[in-house]
């Protein structure tokens, strides 16, 4: 094996005489790039002793981490830029595992590059891990544009951990983790792993590496296979007194108050600039939810590492739960600080960053509040809530038409990702609340009405647009901005009797929207569902969009509960059996802790399906059937949206009413059964938009 030395003279003479290499400038910068991680690697040398013990148990050839930097970034440059004539190198990653169990080949040897046949002998080859990683066939409709690779962050933002130290990260690289403790995979994640995220805003700060650890990792590191216990698995920690717990505190780190549970962070004291933190997701504790991941915890540790690499790079490294990655992307993209400088001392100091919710937490207004919280408790309140939820409404089977009677179907649609899009553009208040009696209403100003719209006369064979159960409101009550704006463009006019209004506001969900959006998009046309196709072609590709491929599905799924976790995040409720009414509890201590924007979200996606169902009868004569959430059904002389939808003689659909398309806001199919089969149900009292796709569909009310 060539000394480092040697490969080192190598690297230089490639860069100074090679003239299909880079120009001088981007030598340079390369340099750099080898230097940083040459650097970050300089605590890795200590890994040379095991890996050296390792190859004499007959486990692998000894490796110096520091050729494996240079043999990668070599690797990067001979595919990048190829020599005259020569066919581009294939990537290669840091470790790639053989299905026959004979050391992998390094695609430095087979690379028709000079650059690449110079270091070949000097390459240290591996030998493939007891478990291959499983094959993805994706397919190849489109390709979104992939950010550049961080220099500090080589390898990605996370890696999975399998039982024989073989930690998959994005992309295919397979990485030798020695680690045979937590305290040991902490220090080797933060100091030799290369995992990492850059942040997403400049004022913002990296995701910190994640390391998702598999049953048999689990095991190995001292950790149990599963916790137990009567709680919600979830909810479940390790004792203080557990074995793996004490090495953590003994070697001066620490956990959050969270604990040692399926999501465990483990962290010092910031030095100087850089952040000491570590996330762990263990995989036999649940930490992927089913209904979040679907099918994720039993792929393949390099398919895990695929979907969350994935998730990552267009979302963000998660953090624990869909809901709770969800409410770190709104800080991640609206950091609470940012550095300006004193101009007393001339020093950079953390000021509140405009825009943001800023890094206290902040009082509802009480009838914004939940009834156990302490400023309903501590003042006595009895004026009433706030009900902006999400549509639960069946209409009057006394109200169905003979002629709805006789047709053939019922058929479901339904919104994508609604909260979604009623986030766009949404203005919501970013201040303290302010009461005032009898204001003028303004639809600008974002906040809680007290308003009298029971005297409003509406078409019985809609849902009311005013309350969740579409029922007429039976006299004054709360209503946040949107809904009382919808009662004034219905053409009534609105007196408040009092408001809690704030003075300061902002889109502070535009970024969050915006990302959530591309990344849906995004993961739909990689599963063949793009906004080129005709209505007939996207209900094709979304009847089968699920098998295309198991992994990307799982990872729209992801991000579709991202959105409806996050938005009910704002308002999370009190947990545990021991929580007393008028206690403060974990949650108000964020200043994420906003029912006013949440309700502020919901009130806006209800108001856009009253309207677009208010518009479907201008269009269509049609009435609904039910509403649950985002999902509407409605009576059909046909099996399809196609025969009944509203579409000019153009062939374009008619704007205002549902219309089929892969984003945000517009409709895909939710399901068909018989008219007679619906019917029965609302005869039941039950909903058919609940059961219409098949089974019990989960209530989308951001909870």
């Amino acid at each position: 094996m060539a000394s480092e030395e040697e490969l080192f003279a190598s690297v230089d003479a490639l860069l100074n005489e090679e003239p299909h290499l880079p120009p001088p400038a981007e030598r340079a910068r390369l340099r750099e790039a080898a230097g940083i991680t040459q650097a970050r690697l300089a605590g890795a040398l200590k890994t040379t002793t095991q890996s050296v013990k390792n190859w004499e148990n007959g486990r692998s050839e000894p490796k110096s981490p520091r050729l494996d930097a240079y043999q990668r970034l070599l690797n990067g440059w001979a595919a990048k830029y190829p020599a005259p004539g020569a066919a581009p190198a294939a990537p290669v990653t840091a470790t790639v595992p053989a299905a026959s169990g004979e050391p992998a080949a390094s695609a430095l040897e087979t690379a028709d590059a000079p650059q690449a046949r110079a270091v070949a002998a000097a390459a240290p080859a591996r030998p493939a891990a007891s478990r291959p990683a499983a094959a993805s066939h994706r397919p190849a409709v489109r390709k979104a544009a992939q950010p550049a690779v961080d220099p500090r962050f080589p390898h990605g933002p996370l890696a999975v951990l399998d039982g024989d130290g073989c930690a998959y990260g994005t992309g295919g690289i397979v990485l030798d983790c020695p680690a045979t403790t937590v305290v040991e995979l902490v220090e080797w994640t933060l100091h030799e792993s290369g995992l990492g995220a850059p942040k997403l805003n400049r004022h913002g700060k990296d995701s910190d590496p994640l390391i998702v650890l598999t049953a048999a990792a689990a095991v190995k590191l001292g950790l149990p296979e599963r916790l137990e216990g009567h709680e919600q698995r979830r909810s479940l920690r390790l004792p203080e007194d557990h074995t793996v717990v004490k090495q953590v505190v003994k070697a001066k780190w620490r956990l959050t108050q969270r604990g040692f549970g399926p999501w465990a962070r483990i962290y010092r004291k910031v030095q100087g600039r850089e952040r000491q933190c570590v996330q762990l997701a263990i995989l036999s504790w649940d930490a992927l939810d089913e209904r979040s991941w679907p099918g994720v915890t039993e792929m393949e540790p390099a398919d895990v590492a695929r979907v969350l690499g994935i998730y990552a790079q267009r979302v963000i490294t998660p953090r624990g739960s869909t809901a709770v990655s969800g409410l770190e992307l709104m800080t991640a993209l609206r950091p609470p600080t940012r550095a300006t400088q004193d101009p007393t001392t001339g020093n950079w100091v953390p000021s509140h960053n405009p825009g943001s919710l800023g890094t206290d937490p902040m009082d509802p207004a009480p009838p914004e509040a939940t009834p156990e919280h302490p400023v309903v408790v501590n003042s006595g309140w009895s004026g009433g809530f706030l009900n902006e939820e999400a549509y639960q409404w069946v209409r009057d089977v006394s109200l169905l038409t003979d002629e709805e009677c006789t047709l053939p179907y019922a058929v479901g649609l339904d919104l994508n990702t609604a909260f979604l899009a009623a986030a766009a553009r949404l203005v919501v208040g970013l201040s303290a609340p302010d009461h005032f009696r009898a204001p003028a209403f303004n639809p600008k100003i974002p906040g809680s009405w007290l308003v009298d719209l029971s005297r409003i006369e509406l078409d019985p064979r809609l849902p009311s647009p005013f309350t969740p159960d579409g029922v007429r409101p039976a006299g004054p009550a709360w209503y946040q901005t949107h809904t009382v704006a919808y009662a004034q463009e219905l053409g009534h006019n609105v007196t408040p009797i009092e408001a809690y209004l704030r003075r300061e506001t902002g889109a502070y969900l535009d970024p969050w929207h915006d990302r959530l959006k591309n990344a849906y998009i995004d993961t739909l046309a990689d599963l063949g569902v793009t906004r080129e196709l005709t209505n007939v072609e996207f209900l094709a590709a979304m009847e089968r969009h699920k098998d295309v491929d198991p992994a990307m599905a799982a990872v729209l799924a992801a991000i579709k509960a991202t959105v409806k976790g996050g938005i009910g995040k704002l308002r999370e409720r009190p947990q545990g059996r021991r929580y007393k009414e008028g206690e403060r509890w974990p949650a108000l201590q964020r200043p994420t802790w906003r029912p006013d924007i949440r309700a502020a979200v919901i009130s806006k996606a209800r108001v856009n399906m009253h309207r677009k169902l208010t518009n479907m009868v201008k269009l269509t004569g049609l009435y609904p059937l039910a509403v649950l959430s985002d999902c509407v059904v409605y009576p059909s002389p046909g099996a399809s949206p196609l025969d009944f939808l509203p579409y000019a003689a153009s062939g374009k659909p008619q704007p205002g009413a549902f219309r089929l398309g892969p984003t945000p806001g517009l409709a895909k199919l939710e399901g068909v059964q018989s008219m007679l089969w619906a019917v029965d149900l609302m005869e039941q009292g039950y909903n058919p938009a609940r059961h219409i796709k098949g089974g019990d569909a989960v209530l989308d009310e951001g909870e």
